[in-house]
């Protein structure tokens, strides 16, 4: 069974990055739901927002989406590395950013995209790569894009679970296997009836999950809402989880959670997992 630890470091995420990975795997938040998994293999990242496209985007509108944190690395900073992947859970662009993404494809010119079938339109648009460089997958399916690294797509509902008209899901997380280890991104989800059923049998040994909750002046201003600190605790509980690191918080100040509440939560009695709060300047360690 892995075990994760924290170890706080100084300096910049550009620097942590370029140090080469020596054994284990090596996790570093990006802010929102973004993370850096590192082995000695090979980098993947997940859903990286590094710009402040939806700040220009929102400005003077209701809700505005000025970061409440810089981003800690520049897209184009995330190597140098042999081999890169990139998955994105879907098309919202606090997860498929084209000015994160695009620099991201210029500066690894071998990087492949693991993106919704749903979205690989918005993919094609946002990334602006070849069609060879896009890996579309669809809910149920697992795939080896690298030696060693497997990649499975589980269903999400953020809201709701919503399909294409051709039947493909619009939102995906992914549970990655690598380096005798299982790690479960949800993307951006609720509850619903079968998850745990679909996600259980991967024997997960970490997972990365989303509390900021929903808010009904969210919802119904068509932003779609995520976990509560509750419920994903609960989720990473019940699918038999060690480990689980909070993000999806701490991006923008109309949608976030408190990290007091966070980190009241890991002490809490009823926190059947160790809980860790997702942070800047924070190398997690996930080993045996």
């Amino acid at each position: 069974m892995m075990s994760l630890s924290t170890v706080p470091f100084s300096g910049s995420l550009t620097e942590r990055l370029a140090a080469p990975t020596a054994g284990g795997i090596r996790l570093y938040w990006l802010g929102q739901a973004g993370f850096v998994i590192a082995t000695n293999r090979f980098r993947i990242v997940v859903d990286p927002y590094l710009s402040d496209s939806l700040a220009e985007k929102y400005r003077g509108k209701r809700f505005e989406h000025d970061r409440m944190m810089a981003a800690p690395v520049a897209p184009s900073a995330l190597g140098p590395v042999d081999l890169v992947l990139v998955l994105v859970t879907h098309q919202h662009t606090d997860h498929m950013d084209p000015q994160t993404l695009m620099p991201i494809a210029a500066a690894n010119p071998d990087c492949r995209f693991v993106v919704p079938r749903a979205a690989l339109a918005a993919a094609q648009e946002r990334i602006g790569v070849r069609p060879e460089r896009l890996v579309a997958v669809d809910a149920g399916e697992r795939i080896e894009p690298l030696a060693g690294l497997g990649v499975t797509a589980i269903r999400a509902a953020h809201e709701t679970l919503e399909r294409t008209p051709g039947g493909w899901h619009r939102f995906l997380g992914y549970v990655i296997a690598a380096e005798g280890a299982r790690l479960y991104h949800s993307g951006d989800t609720i509850p619903y009836e079968g998850l745990v059923e679909e996600v259980s049998p991967f024997r997960v040994d970490l997972a990365l999950l989303p509390v900021n909750g929903r808010r009904a002046e969210l919802t119904e201003a068509g932003i779609a809402g995520n976990l509560t600190l509750d419920e994903a605790c609960l989720l990473a509980e019940r699918i038999g989880a060690s480990d689980m690191i909070a993000h999806h918080y701490g991006m923008f100040a109309f949608n976030t959670e408190d990290p007091r509440v966070i980190d009241a939560k890991s002490a809490a009695a009823d926190c059947r997992v160790r809980l860790h709060r997702a942070k800047l300047s924070v190398e997690y360690r996930l080993s045996k």
